[in-house]
Formats: structure tokens, C-alpha cells, sequence
């Protein structure tokens, strides 16, 4: 039992746990460099000695008060540039942990964060909030906070629904999300179809497409210390995760029941998602290629593949933002379109490659 558990997840091209240190290092440097390259990136030419004079201020009061603390440059330097890259990294690194560990739980390697149905939870609620004018009580980001509820109630439901007649496993878990999945999204038509609201429509197709323009310090102030503290618990649990990846009957004769740790772990991840959402919309892909191009090179084993993972998402994410802001001169690309274009031919890859697998196997 030792040696299968062993094969299965350290299958890799790079093993070892110097290399495993020397890289997570080289990643995190590189992630400091693309945030501190990217800020200085934009429709709008600023120089690099005004964007680090603006944010030493900001961070360290170094510098000249009247000219630093206000202003046009100082705006887009500090309300719009460095909130989009800071919730790039946000987002970047949810998707990518949140896509790992649902491969683990649903034992699928094609799993997405959206794959049991919180994806069309969150549309619902988005559409319903749009269309209907549900949660308007909510303030001015009601619309994300509906996203927000409609992901979560989905997840509850969906491991209700996968308890019922006997005990869920990744099966269940995977029926019950497709099923409410397509609920989800016949609702969502239904409204659109009989609420005949075209610029209700164009606001739901938006926010669909996945944006960063509406990053702000109080959200980033939430979701990112929810995002690497979650990232820091799954880190601790890569013992469980490497047993799922085994199956339930292997587990449970090495001593282990996986249905409470799979419950635990899919309402932390839909708290995730949810704030992810609630924050940027509709990102998709990220969760799905991004552990796949770890695996491929580092194996399965989730003490190493989950911090790998959300270093190389939120560098993704980084500079997919970046030239979804300046791939269109004087317009703004939104990213989800942006990282399908990149994602979906990825995907295709891999399907014909057959190296969706666990360990790049299929």
C-alpha cells in the first residue's frame, strides 16, 4: 500500500525537496518582480520614478505630502492600478488551490472550482440581482454579495443532495453539482427570457466575462487574507488530499474516512469562490490549466503542487490582467475572455494529448 501511494504521487520531472524550495523561491521573487513591473503598466503613460515615489508614500509616508497624497496620477496609481494587481494575485491564487483541490475531492483531473454547480449558483444569483433587483438593500456591490449567497447556498445544497440515500463520496458530489447546476441555469434563462431587459442582459454578459476593474482596498483587505489563509490550511491537510486522489476503499483500509474531510474542504473552497466571484466575476480555466502545468511537472504530491500552484496562478493572473488592459488600445479586454482564448486551446491540448491524468497520465 506504501509503494502505490508513493508512485501515484510522486510521479514527477523534478523531485526532490531542494528543488521543490529553490523553485517555490525563484516563484515567489518573480511574483514581487511582476508586481512591481505591472504596476507601472498601463493605458495611461506615468513614469516609474512618479508610480514608487506614489506608493513609498503610501506604505512608508516617504516623500513630499502635497505632491504624493493626491491627485490624478496618485488615483491611478493607488485606486486603480495596484487594487487591480493586488486582487489579481487574490484571485489567482483561490482559482488555482480551489481548482486542485477539487480534482482531489471529485477525483476528476478535469475539475474546475466551478464543477459542482457553484458557478451557476453564482450566475443566479448575479441574474436575480440584475434582473430582479434582489439584495439592492445590500448597497452598490449587491450585485456581487447575491453572486456571493447564490455560490455558497448551491455548495450546501449540493452536499445535501449528495447525503441523501447513504453517504456522499465524489460521485454524488459530481451527480448532485451537475444536477443543480443545470437548475441554476435554467432559472437564470427564465429570468433573462421573461424579464426582457436588454441592458439588465448586457450588465449579466459582463459580469459573466470576468473583470478586474472593480477592485477596491476594502474587498482586497477581506479576500486575500481569506485566500492565503485557506491556501495555508490546505497546505496542512496534503496527507488527506494524497488519499483522495487513492479512492475511498483504499483509504478507509489505510484508517482514513474521506466524506467529512471532502464536506469540510468544499464549503471552505465555495467560501473562496465565493469571494472570488463576488469580487471579479466569472474567471474560468485558471483553476483547471494551472494545476495541470504543476502536475505535469512537479507530480501529485499536494504538499508541494498547492503552494506551486497559487505562485504560478497569481503570476498568471498578473500579467493576463495586464494585457487584458492594453491588448486593445484604449479599451479594456475582459479577462475571463481573454484567459478562455488562452485556456480553452490548453484544454484541447490536453484532452488530445491524453495528459489530464493524475501525475500527467491519463
Amino acid at each position: 500500500m506504501k509503494r502505490i501511494y508513493k508512485n501515484k504521487t510522486q510521479n514527477s520531472l523534478l523531485n526532490g525537496t531542494p528543488t521543490y524550495i529553490g523553485v517555490s523561491i525563484i516563484l515567489v521573487f518573480f511574483l514581487i518582480f511582476s508586481i512591481l513591473i505591472t504596476v507601472t503598466m498601463g493605458s495611461v503613460e506615468i513614469s516609474i520614478k512618479d508610480v514608487y515615489e506614489i506608493i513609498m508614500y503610501k506604505l512608508f509616508s516617504i516623500g513630499d505630502a502635497k505632491l504624493l497624497s493626491s491627485g490624478p496620477v496618485h488615483d491611478i496609481v493607488w485606486f486603480i492600478r495596484l487594487p487591480r494587481i493586488m486582487l489579481a494575485v487574490a484571485v489567482g491564487i483561490g482559482l488555482s488551490v480551489s481548482g486542485v483541490i477539487m480534482q482531489a475531492i471529485v477525483q476528476n483531473p478535469l475539475a474546475d472550482p466551478y464543477i459542482l454547480g457553484i458557478s451557476s449558483g453564482a450566475s443566479l444569483g448575479a441574474t436575480l440581482a440584475i434582473l430582479l433587483g434582489v439584495g439592492v438593500f445590500f448597497g452598490s456591490n449587491y450585485v456581487g454579495i447575491c453572486a456571493f449567497i447564490g455560490a455558497f447556498a448551491i455548495s450546501i445544497l449540493v452536499l445535501t443532495l449528495a447525503n441523501v440515500n447513504g453517504r456522499a463520496n465524489s460521485t454524488k458530489l459530481l451527480l448532485a453539482g451537475m444536477a443543480l447546476s443545470t437548475v441554476c441555469s435554467a432559472f437564470s434563462s427564465f429570468i433573462v427570457y421573461f424579464a426582457n431587459n436588454r441592458d439588465g442582459m448586457q450588465s449579466i454578459t459582463y459580469w459573466l466575462m470576468g473583470s478586474l476593474a472593480g477592485a477596491k482596498w476594502q474587498n482586497i483587505r477581506i479576500i486575500l487574507p481569506v485566500v492565503i489563509i485557506s491556501t495555508l490550511f490546505f497546505i496542512t491537510q496534503y496527507r488527506t488530499l494524497n488519499l483522495m486522489l487513492l479512492g475511498d476503499e483504499v483509504s478507509i483500509t489505510l484508517g482514513t474516512d474521506l466524506q467529512k474531510y471532502r464536506q469540510f474542504y468544499l464549503i471552505i473552497t465555495s467560501v473562496v469562490i465565493g469571494f472570488i466571484v463576488y469580487a471579479s466575476g466569472m474567471i474560468g480555466f485558471v483553476g483547471l490549466i494551472i494545476p495541470h502545468l504543476v502536475r505535469m511537472i512537479f507530480g501529485t504530491d499536494h504538499k508541494r503542487i498547492i503552494l506551486l500552484s497559487a505562485l504560478v496562478g497569481a503570476i498568471f493572473l498578473v500579467w493576463a490582467d495586464v494585457l487584458s488592459r492594453i491588448i486593445i488600445q484604449g479599451s479594456e479586454l475582459p479577462i475571463g475572455i481573454l484567459i478562455s482564448m488562452i485556456g480553452a486551446p490548453s484544454f484541447i491540448y490536453l484532452m488530445v494529448s491524453k495528459s489530464y491524468g493524475f501525475g500527467g497520465n491519463a
